[in-house]
């Protein structure tokens, strides 16, 4: 059921769907990095740990994560989102790892939910400026820019759908180089679109 997206569910004549372990997940999800961010940085005050799981915790930083694992290959889709990329849009990664802790914290216990975690996000703290990127990918992919002598991010949004289920999709061009990001709001999807493209900014810097 974690992998089942609604528009798979209503499809088939209204089989369980994920939005109720994805609500579960939301707050295991939670806990788990609010206590870890408390105990790994005594130095910081509430405002900063606050900043900081806000980032782990976004639909942008789940995304990553579920892209880590593969998780968009097992997703059960309906035909419309199949259609429409559903596997890597944002948002649908974002609920499905939410989905995922929610269904291990039933079946296995809040340690073993807690563990998986904390080992997924990991590399979130590990690598601090990939780091900052999920956290800010607009503010991340605006320095990179700078650094590499390239023109200021341009950003330009479409939305499609009806009012109750608005769908956006944000192109984003540097230098030549553009991306486009999907989410549920003109925001989300900016983010995303700025994540991608910092990727291959810094992936470029690698080489």
């Amino acid at each position: 059921m974690a992998l089942t997206h609604r528009s798979y569910a209503y499809e088939n004549g209204g089989l369980p769907h994920n939005e109720r372990l994805e609500f579960l997940g939301d707050s295991v999800l939670g806990l788990a990095v609010t206590s870890m961010l408390y105990t790994r940085h005594p130095e910081l005050e509430e405002g900063a740990l606050a900043k900081r799981r806000a980032s782990v915790v976004s639909t942008v930083a789940l995304a990553e994560v579920a892209r880590g694992i593969g998780l968009g290959d097992h997703l059960k889709l309906g035909r419309g989102e199949e259609l429409t990329g559903g596997r890597d849009k944002e948002s649908i990664l974002a609920d499905a790892m939410e989905a995922v802790i929610g269904a291990t914290y039933l079946s296995a216990g809040a340690p073993v939910a807690t563990a998986m975690v904390l080992r997924l996000v990991e590399p979130l703290f590990e690598n601090p400026e990939r780091y900052g990127a999920a956290m800010d990918p607009k503010t991340a992919l605006q320095e990179i820019a700078a650094r590499q002598g390239l023109t200021p991010p341009t950003y330009s949004v479409q939305a499609s759908g009806p009012d109750h289920e608005r769908r956006f999709v944000a192109t984003v061009t540097v230098g030549g180089l553009s991306t486009t990001g999907e989410g549920t709001s003109k925001k989300t999807a900016e983010m995303a679109a700025a994540l991608e493209l910092w990727r291959r900014l810094s992936d470029q810097t690698a080489d």
